[in-house]
């Protein structure tokens, strides 16, 4: 196998949680996508981070934006996972979501919301990061949805035990 094989059967193997990041081009036009690069990276101010690949077609207007929103999906969320990872589709025409008193479109149902400004932008090969200072939380008592080897779904009962 080569690196790049390798690179992908490891990544594809540490499980993480699903997010949808959201925000607004200039026009107004709500945008999302399915990401599952996000991680914490500050208390103090309190700070958060996830890449968006270079060639999606939203990479500049996320990049550009002064604000986003990253959802922290529940594991009944499925639909959503999948409904803002494809390509060609209506989005926000096919879910729940309302304007958020930041001007930023809020998908109904997640686990956690977090609303940040644009901090950073810092390129990193074919990805950028983008850094946000969190400026408004909404959290509720639900369990993640995880992805791993490709697949997404709920922690097993009897991880709780």
């Amino acid at each position: 196998m080569d690196n790049v094989a390798l690179f992908k059967e490891v990544m594809g193997n540490y499980p993480t949680g699903v997010t949808v990041v959201t925000t607004v081009d200039e026009n107004g036009t709500p945008l999302g996508l399915t990401v599952n690069s996000f991680a914490s990276v500050s208390i103090d101010p309190l700070m958060i981070l996830w890449s968006i690949d270079k060639r999606v077609s939203s990479y500049e207007p996320f990049t550009k934006a002064d604000k986003f929103a990253v959802h922290v999906l529940a594991d009944d969320q499925g639909d959503i996972c999948s409904l803002f990872a494809m390509k060609g589709t209506d989005r926000f025409g096919s879910c729940e979501w309302k304007t958020s008193e930041h001007g930023l479109p809020i998908i109904s149902g997640a686990l956690g919301v977090l609303q940040c400004k644009t901090h950073q932008v810092v390129e990193a090969g074919d990805h950028s990061i983008l850094i946000g200072e969190v400026i408004d939380i909404v959290s509720e008592q639900k369990d993640p949805l995880l992805y791993h080897r490709r697949k997404f779904g709920k922690i097993p009962s009897e991880f709780y035990k």
